[in-house]
């Protein structure tokens, strides 16, 4: 059976390729029982499939007593076609997902149906929205407690992470209050499993027997996740200033986006006859005179073949602007902060980082470290948004330090710390 099925698999495989020596395929056909099981239970229309889940999980659900008698299945089941079970039972069991005792003439749930019904449960539990996030959080959640962490989840739960973050700026960027107050709610939705997240992520810092690989992936998720939570404060800015644009309907209280909220309500038959007394069709008069023909032939016969007949031709080149000295200094500048901060992975003194050779390097390090966290900044496309992503956090107080240094005499304490 096995050999018969793997040379259906290289029929898809480019020509001398052993589907068992190719490494995408290994895990696959490693773990080929269990997804046997679960070809088992969703090959069909979806009828078939919903009445084999349902049997499964019924049988399944006696943990006092996993095993049931034909009579007793019968009984249970009394509201399923008697014919359409003896089929569903004979496929569960010929698949291997359930087992027959022919000494006792009992049933009982297979180790691989029992996994596939765990599978199933854990997935109907994450029915609502962003179920994939809480989905994915709660795996790697099992993982991190089974000391069994898989990459594959990580990279998941990155891709997801990202695809929140992409779907919470397209909100902010498209200037409408009602999609920004509608990922504001799916924020707050998520808000828990960012939250969970974050522990995991902690955890697994602490782990020191983790793989580099695995280390990579959690580092940029805790990265997405920063990301997303400093868009909190975005929407209720955002809102605001959209809440100072709002045009007030006369003295009646009410704005145009009230209007709009009540609108949304309504149904497509009662739009419809809002509007059925307010179309008009007028008659379009077409006058044609003979100065309007005269126009329209000149431009038909002659007009239109010179512009066709002209040659368009690029215009000269010219040399790019040259950067003047001032902004050139301070692009190498902050590109060489970007690298020094990039590289800090402990606390480091806020002196150290920021103290340059001289007085205005010096000042406009510091005014860059103000904008770390900052979400309006952290959208620009430069280096300097490339330094306010930066997992940084600046803490300082009202004390000062005193330096020995040429032009900067004193800084004020604090440090840089790097976020989980």
């Amino acid at each position: 059976m096995r050999l018969v099925s793997d040379e259906k698999l290289a029929d898809f495989l480019a020509a001398g390729l052993n589907p068992a020596e190719l490494p995408p395929l290994a895990d696959l056909l490693q773990a080929r029982g269990l997804i046997n099981a679960f070809i088992t239970l969703f090959h069909g229309n979806e009828e078939q499939v919903l009445v084999r889940l349902m049997v499964l999980r019924e049988i399944g659900s006696r943990g006092q007593e996993p095993r049931w008698s034909p009579q007793q299945l019968e009984a249970h089941f009394a509201y399923v076609n008697p014919i359409k079970l003896r089929t569903v039972l004979g496929r569960l069991r010929e698949n291997g997902l359930l087992l027959w005792d022919g000494d006792e003439s009992l049933y009982q749930i297979a180790e691989v149906g029992r996994v596939a019904l765990a599978a199933v449960s854990t997935l109907l539990a994450f029915s609502d929205q962003d179920a994939e996030l809480g989905y994915l959080t709660a795996q790697a959640v099992g993982q991190q407690q089974l000391g069994r962490i898989s990459n594959e989840t990580l990279q998941h739960l990155l891709a997801r992470l990202n695809e929140l973050y992409k779907h919470f700026e397209d909100a902010l960027e498209s200037q409408s209050e009602y999609q920004i107050q509608k990922a504001q709610k799916r924020l707050e939705s998520v808000w828990r499993w960012v939250q969970k997240g974050t522990e995991v992520i902690r955890d697994m810092f602490e782990d020191e027997a983790l793989d580099r690989r695995v280390l990579d992936q959690v580092q940029a998720i805790g990265m997405a996740q920063s990301r997303i939570l400093r868009l909190t404060g975005s929407f209720q800015r955002r809102l605001n200033q959209l809440q100072a644009q709002r045009v007030h309907l006369g003295a009646s209280g009410l704005t145009s986006s009230d209007i709009g909220d009540w609108l949304r309500t309504a149904s497509q038959a009662e739009l419809a006859g809002m509007i059925k007394s307010m179309l008009r069709f007028p008659p379009q008069p077409i006058f044609a005179t003979g100065q309007e023909m005269l126009d329209v032939a000149e431009f038909e016969l002659i007009e239109r073949e010179r512009v066709a007949a002209q040659t368009v031709n690029l215009p000269d080149k010219v040399a790019a602007p040259a950067f003047d000295a001032p902004s050139s200094e301070r692009l190498f500048e902050a590109e060489s902060l970007h690298a020094l901060l990039a590289g800090i992975v402990d606390p480091t003194s806020l002196a150290s980082a920021a103290l340059a050779a001289t007085y205005p390097e010096t000042a406009y390090r510091l005014s860059l470290f103000s904008l770390l966290g900052d979400a309006e900044a952290a959208l620009e496309q430069s280096v300097v948004g490339d330094i306010v992503n930066l997992p940084l956090r600046l803490v300082h107080g009202a004390e000062v330090e005193l330096l020995d240094h040429p032009e900067v005499a004193a800084i004020t304490r604090g440090e840089l710390k790097p976020q989980a």
